[in-house]
């Protein structure tokens, strides 16, 4: 997955502590939490059509384009949920907008980045940024809101994020196209400083209330940091170094330390970043499942698709992200329709899997697009059409399920869970990506063909994973 798609999960966290009610700014804390959580769709919408351009700037191949990626996606998947706790601990306040000064001077960072290895620490600081912004931006909007209200700010929030994710790989490909892939870095920054400027005078500080807090699990989250990096180091290296000795250590480290990471959340318990009992629940354990499996498949998907365009099919930037916009739209669109009428009329483990089924019909489709004379009309707006109907089934459904699943106690942690699952996702569609840019690099279209099959075989998996290990009474939200 890219940070450009929606995530499945944003349900509100449990009781959160009000030190006070005075000097409550509504308005400007619902625009400071959107302009920062729309900073992660947008910059991943961004690189989805500058990729091409950044790598012909640094000489890299295939695999310099995949850490473009992957070293943003890896400190945001390892470290969202520790995010969250720090936030919950030390102030929301504080952390969103450390998140927002340190997402803001890495974006500086990249735009001048004179090496490769120094856009790969931008891109990791973003990364960092992001894993404060993102959990706590939903939480400063629990805690300043209530009732109704809370359910509308919390629909607007996502909602300017659907659009945030929409317009900006149009945006960032005129960017690209007519100043370069620099300055649409550079773009970001004056928003994310009217974001902080305008959080400082209206959020108001709040923790949780010390009995619901998260519990701060810094070894946790090192062991799986670490785990995923060796991991994701070996899949990234495998297609073009081949199965050497130093490859197959680093995979064999990355097992060994999540393997680790896995004995002291169970040892950890209910304290642990990731309780282990959730998955004691085999419907969480299937939603979970689904989530995995179909983030994957999207997440390579609006990676390579516009590497494609532009590589394969001579489509300028711009043009690459209006290319794509049609999927942004429809699911912005119809995902409450789709993903909330729907889902209360034929039940959600059968919304799930239909919606699954979609993306994976989507997914042949684009496996049928031709090597030559691709139509964009033919071939590949209409696979666009069916996998945003997929997703817009899924998406909201998913997040009902998850926290219903979970029920009231684990609901804040769960959630985390599911969208860390969804973040880390992406990361291995994007490494895995190497086998599809390396393996065809004379042949894109192929390529595309060629993953579009394996994308079918993973939403065909999250369809089976919502049938048989759904349980539809465990997910009922009335």
């Amino acid at each position: 997955m890219t940070n450009a798609l929606p995530l499945p999960c944003t349900g509100e966290p449990p009781s959160l502590a009000h030190p006070s009610d005075d000097c409550r700014d509504k308005r400007g804390t619902l625009i400071a939490t959107i302009v920062g959580s729309s900073l992660a769709f947008v910059v991943g919408s961004i690189i989805n059509v500058a990729l091409p351009a950044m790598q012909d700037e640094f000489g890299v191949g295939p695999t310099g384009a995949q850490w473009i990626v992957n070293a943003y996606l890896l400190p945001l998947g390892a470290l969202v949920l520790i995010g969250g706790a720090i936030g919950d601990h030390y102030g929301r306040k504080l952390v969103f907008q450390t998140g927002m000064i340190i997402f803001s001077l890495a974006c500086v960072l990249c735009a001048v980045a004179w090496s490769f290895p120094v856009l790969m620490i931008g891109r990791a600081l973003e990364g960092v940024g992001a894993a404060m912004i993102a959990p706590t931006s939903l939480a400063i909007i629990a805690d300043g809101f209530s009732g109704r209200e809370r359910g509308q700010a919390i629909g607007t929030w996502a909602a300017a994020g659907a659009a945030a994710g929409a317009l900006a790989p149009l945006l960032g490909g005129v960017i690209v196209d007519f100043a370069g892939w620099r300055w649409a870095f550079v773009a970001i920054v004056p928003v994310a400083i009217y974001g902080l400027w305008v959080a400082q005078g209206a959020i108001r500080e709040s923790r949780a209330d010390e009995e619901a807090r998260a519990p701060l699990d810094w070894l946790g989250a090192g062991l799986i940091a670490m785990g995923l990096l060796a991991l994701i180091w070996s899949l990234i290296a495998l297609p073009e170094r081949g199965a050497t000795r130093n490859v197959l250590a680093a995979g064999a480290l990355g097992i060994a330390l999540v393997a680790a990471f896995l004995a002291v959340e169970h040892r950890k318990g209910d304290n642990a970043m990731t309780p282990l009992r959730l998955f004691g629940s085999a419907t969480f354990s299937g939603l979970s499942l689904l989530t995995l499996f179909l983030y994957m498949a999207l997440g390579g998907l609006l990676v390579l698709l516009p590497y494609v365009l532009i590589r394969e099919l001579g489509y300028g930037a711009t043009a690459a992200g209006a290319a794509i916009l049609p999927f942004p739209l429809i699911l912005g669109l119809l995902s409450r329709i789709m993903g909330g009428t729907l889902a209360d009329r034929i039940g959600t483990r059968m919304i799930l899997t239909i919606g699954s089924l979609l993306v994976g019909g989507g997914f042949l489709l684009f496996a049928r697009v031709p090597n030559t004379d691709v139509s964009y009309w033919q071939d590949i707006l209409p696979a666009l059409v069916v996998l945003a109907l997929g997703m817009a089934a899924s998406v909201a459904p998913l997040t009902s399920a998850v926290l219903a699943s979970a029920g009231d106690r684990y609901s804040g942690v769960a959630s985390g869970v599911n969208n860390a699952i969804s973040r880390i996702a992406g990361l291995i569609a994007t490494a895995l990506l190497g086998l599809v840019l390396i393996g065809s690099s004379e042949d894109l279209t192929a390529g595309l063909a060629s993953a579009a099959w394996a994308g079918a075989a993973l939403a065909m998996a999250s369809a089976l994973s919502a049938w048989i290990m759904v349980n539809p009474k465990s997910v009922e939200t009335d």
